[in-house]
C-alpha cells in the first residue's frame, strides 16, 4: 500500500511537470487514422514519451492495431537522436568531444535543439462527411486533419515533416499511409538528413543562423520503446500488472541482412503473473487475448555515404538495447558533456553478441527482473558515422507496422485456453495452427503450449507486413489501390427504420463494382456485421440507399460503408475484390429508432418500470445496461428527474421533435441513482399542433409526471 501511495504521489508531481511542459513547448501533432494501424506524430520529427497529451496515463498512446478496437495501444515512446565527434558549438562557444542533438525520449526542446519548420498532411483525397441524426460522427473529424490534398498521390496520406536541429542538420521527414487492406498496418519513414548549417532561429531578424562546417561521426540513432499493449494494463482493462504499461516485460528481438534488416517485439512473461500471460488472456474476464500485437521496424533503404547514395546492406550498424529509464533516457541536456560522451558511446557501440530476447531467455528469468532496470528495454538501431560536408545529406527509409492474431481469433483461441484453466484437470483436444492436433490439460501445460504457439505466429506476421512494406517501396509505391469510399454518407433515424444515404461518387473510380453495409449494435468499437450488398456479384440492383428495417427500439446502432472493385486490381490475392477502408465511411456517434411525438400527456410511457438491474441484459443491452426510455413525450419538453423527498437530481432538454427520449439513470454530477422512488416531471416547453388537423395537441406549459422505480 505504501508502494501503491508513493507511485500515485510520484505520478501526480510528473504529470504537473509534464503539463507544464507542454505548454511551453506548445509541441503539434496530427493523427493518421485511415487504416488499421493508426498513431500519432509530432512536429519536431519523432514522437517521445507522452508527448501528445503530457498526461502519464497515455504513456500507451500510438501504434493502435488493430484499431478498431479499444485500448489498442503498443507505443510507449520514440527517440531520435543526431550525435556528432569534435564539435564547436556556437550556441554556447564550447568544443565537445562528443554533441548529441535530441527529441526525446522524455525531454523535448522546440526552441533550440529539433526546431520544427513545417508540418502538414497531405490527402489524395480528402476524408467522406459522415452525419448521423444531424451530427458528424466520423472519427476523421479530429483524427484526420487534412491541410493539403493532392490527386497524383500515390498513398492515401503523406504527413511531411520539416526540422531543423541545433546541430545543423536539417531533417526532412515524410511518411506514408496506406488504406488499402494488405498494406493498412504500416507507415514508411522517408527521412533525409543534411547539413544545411542552420543551427538557430533569430527572431529579430526572422530567419535562421547559419555556418559551413564538416559534421564527423554522424551517427543517427532511432529509439523505440513497446508496451504492447494498453488493454490489459492500468490504462484498459487492468487485469495484468502495472508494469506492462510501461513496458516492462517487452521483448525486443534483432533480424540482420537482407531480406529482413528489422527489429521487433512482443509481450514477454512477468513475473507477477501466476499464470502464463503469453498474450494477455483476460483472466478476470472472459479469457480473449489482450496482447497479440507484434510491431517492428525494418530498413528499407540506407545511403553508404553521401557521394554513394546506394543502399548500403550493413546498415544499421548499431543495434543496441538500452534500458528505458537509464539516466541518459531523461529529460536530455544538449550543454551536458559528460551525458553526451555517454549516448554516444551507445549510440556507436555496434551489435551486441547477443539481442536483447537471447538475453533474456538464455538467463531464464522473466524479462522485467533481468537487467536490473524498473522500465525494460527499448530497442535501438543507429545509422552511420558519416561524414557530411555543407550540402551533403544521408537518405534513410524505415517502415513500422504491427500485426498479429485477429481480434476474431483472439476471442477463440482465448476461449479455449481459458476453459482449460478454469478446468485444469480436463482433457482437450487443441488444433495449432499447422492443423495438428494436441491432447492435454492445463496443469500438463499443454493448454500454455496452445495458445503461445497461435500467439507466436505474430512473429511470421510481422515479418510478412514489412515485407510488404518494402515490396511497396521497392515498386516505387506502385501498390494495388482500394476503390475510393463514397465521399458522404447520411444517417437518419426514423420511428420504424433507420435509412443510410450515400453518394455516388465511387462509381466514378474505373473498377468499381458496389457497396457493402456493415453495421453493430450496442458500441462502434467491436466487429462488424455485414446486413447489405448491392452491385456486381450481389443479389441486388446498385443503388445509394438502404433502410435497415431490423433495428430494434431502444438499442444503439452504429453503421459503416465501402465500396467494392472488381477483383481485377488485386494482384497479391487475384480475382478477390478490393475494398475501401472501414474507417473512411463510419460513425462512432449512435442511430436509433425514435417515434412520433404523443397525441396526449396521459400516453407518456416509462420503459422499462420498474427497472431492476438483475434484468438489464433484458433490457437495452451491452450499450446501455442503465437505459430508461420515455415514451409517447411531446416534441418539444423539458424533464426533470427528482427524488422520492424532492431533490432534483437530473435535467434533460427534449428539443429534437420526437416522441422518444432516454435518460441513463444518472445524476446531472455523473452519479448513478441507488434503488429507490424517482419522479419524472415533464413540462412542454413550445405549442404543437397536430400536422394534419392543426388542432392544438400540447400548449406550453402543459406538465404531466410519471413514478420510476429503480431496484439495484
Amino acid at each position: 500500500m505504501e508502494r501503491e501511495s508513493l507511485f500515485k504521489k510520484i505520478s501526480c508531481i510528473v504529470l504537473v511537470l509534464c503539463i507544464f511542459t507542454s505548454l511551453t513547448l506548445g509541441d503539434e501533432t496530427k493523427w493518421i487514422s485511415i487504416g488499421s494501424l493508426h498513431s500519432w506524430f509530432s512536429s519536431a520529427g519523432c514522437e517521445i514519451e507522452v508527448g501528445r497529451t503530457s498526461q502519464i496515463p497515455d504513456q500507451q498512446d500510438g501504434l493502435r492495431w488493430p484499431a478498431l478496437y479499444k485500448w489498442q495501444d503498443c507505443e510507449a515512446s520514440k527517440a531520435l537522436w543526431i550525435g556528432t565527434t569534435n564539435y564547436d558549438d556556437p550556441l554556447v562557444n564550447t568544443n565537445y568531444s562528443y554533441k548529441v542533438a535530441h527529441c526525446g525520449p522524455r525531454g523535448l526542446d522546440e526552441v533550440s535543439e529539433f526546431m520544427p519548420v513545417e508540418f502538414k498532411l497531405i490527402s489524395k483525397f480528402n476524408h467522406p462527411t459522415v452525419v448521423a441524426d444531424g451530427i458528424l460522427a466520423s472519427h476523421t473529424v479530429y483524427m484526420d486533419e487534412v491541410n493539403e490534398v493532392d490527386e497524383t498521390l500515390k498513398s492515401d496520406r503523406l504527413l511531411y515533416n520539416v526540422v531543423n536541429t541545433s546541430i545543423g542538420i536539417t531533417m526532412t521527414r515524410k511518411i506514408y499511409a496506406f488504406s488499402q487492406r494488405y498494406h493498412d498496418n504500416y507507415f514508411i519513414y522517408d527521412y533525409v538528413f543534411k547539413n544545411t548549417g542552420e543551427y538557430k532561429y533569430d527572431k529579430e531578424k526572422e530567419e535562421w543562423l547559419q555556418r559551413d562546417i564538416t559534421l564527423n561521426d554522424v551517427i543517427f540513432f532511432f529509439q523505440y520503446r513497446y508496451a504492447i499493449c494498453r488493454e490489459t494494463g492500468p490504462y484498459g482493462l487492468y487485469y495484468l500488472p502495472q508494469s506492462t504499461s510501461w513496458g516492462h516485460n517487452t521483448m525486443n528481438h534483432v533480424l540482420y541482412g537482407d531480406p529482413y534488416r528489422c527489429i521487433y517485439a512482443w509481450q514477454g512473461i512477468h513475473s507477477k503473473c501466476t499464470f502464463d500471460n503469453i498474450g494477455g488472456p483476460y483472466i478476470t474476464g472472459d479469457g480473449h487475448l489482450g496482447a497479440p500485437q507484434f510491431p517492428g521496424v525494418i530498413t528499407l533503404w540506407a545511403d553508404k555515404a553521401p557521394d554513394d547514395p546506394s543502399n548500403d546492406p550493413d546498415q544499421p550498424k548499431q543495434t543496441p538495447y538500452l534500458g528505458s529509464d537509464v539516466p541518459i533516457t531523461q529529460p536530455n541536456d544538449q550543454f551536458n558533456s559528460v551525458m553526451m560522451a555517454e549516448e554516444y558511446r551507445v549510440m556507436s557501440s555496434g551489435h551486441p553478441v547477443k539481442t536483447h530476447s537471447e538475453a533474456v531467455e538464455a538467463s531464464e528469468q522473466a524479462p522485467d527482473l533481468w537487467g536490473g532496470t524498473p522500465g525494460g528495454y527499448s530497442q535501438c538501431i543507429g545509422f552511420g558515422p558519416y561524414e557530411l560536408a555543407p550540402g551533403d545529406s544521408i537518405h534513410i527509409v524505415l517502415a513500422e507496422g504491427v500485426n498479429g492474431l485477429s481480434r476474431v481469433k483472439c476471442y477463440d483461441i482465448g476461449k479455449q485456453w481459458f476453459d482449460a484453466y478454469n478446468n485444469p484437470n480436463v482433457s482437450y483436444d487443441f488444433k495449432l495452427p499447422d492443423n495438428s492436433t494436441i491432447t492435454g490439460t492445463y496443469d500438463d501445460g499443454t493448454a500454455d503450449e496452445f495458445k503461445n504457439t497461435w500467439v507466436f505466429t505474430g512473429k511470421d506476421s510481422i515479418l510478412k507486413t514489412l515485407g510488404r512494406a518494402k515490396e511497396n517501396w521497392e515498386n516505387n509505391l506502385n501498390y494495388d489501390p482500394a476503390p475510393p469510399p463514397p465521399d458522404m454518407l447520411t444517417i437518419n433515424s426514423g420511428g420504424d427504420r433507420i435509412t443510410l444515404e450515400w453518394s455516388n461518387s465511387a462509381e466514378f473510380y474505373e473498377h468499381f463494382a458496389g457497396y457493402r453495409v456493415y453495421r453493430v449494435i450496442h458500441k462502434p468499437d467491436t466487429t462488424f456485421d455485414l446486413i447489405y450488398e448491392c452491385g456486381q456479384g450481389t443479389e441486388n440492383t446498385l443503388v445509394n440507399r438502404y433502410e435497415d428495417r431490423a433495428a430494434k427500439r431502444g438499442f444503439d446502432y452504429y453503421y459503416y460503408v465501402t465500396s467494392f472493385d472488381d477483383g481485377t486490381v488485386n494482384t497479391i490475392e487475384p480475382g478477390f475484390p478490393l475494398e475501401s477502408s472501414l474507417f473512411w465511411a463510419r460513425t462512432i456517434e449512435p442511430a436509433y429508432l425514435r417515434r412520433p411525438p404523443g397525441d396526449k400527456l396521459s400516453e407518456i410511457r416509462v420503459v422499462p418500470n420498474p427497472y431492476n438491474i438483475k434484468a438489464k441484459e433484458l433490457q437495452y443491452g451491452e450499450s446501455a445496461p442503465d437505459r430508461i426510455m420515455f415514451y409517447n413525450i411531446p416534441p418539444k419538453c423539458l424533464i426533470k428527474i427528482f427524488t422520492e423527498r424532492g431533490d432534483l437530481i437530473e435535467t434533460i432538454n427534449h428539443n429534437d421533435g420526437s416522441g422518444d427520449e432516454s435518460w441513463n439513470s444518472i445524476t446531472s454530477s455523473r452519479q448513478v441513482v441507488v434503488s429507490g422512488i424517482y419522479i419524472a416531471y415533464f413540462e412542454v416547453t413550445e405549442d404543437y399542433n397536430d400536422p394534419f388537423s392543426g388542432d392544438i395537441l400540447f400548449r406550453k406549459g402543459d406538465m404531466a409526471v410519471r413514478k420510476i422505480i429503480i431496484i439495484r
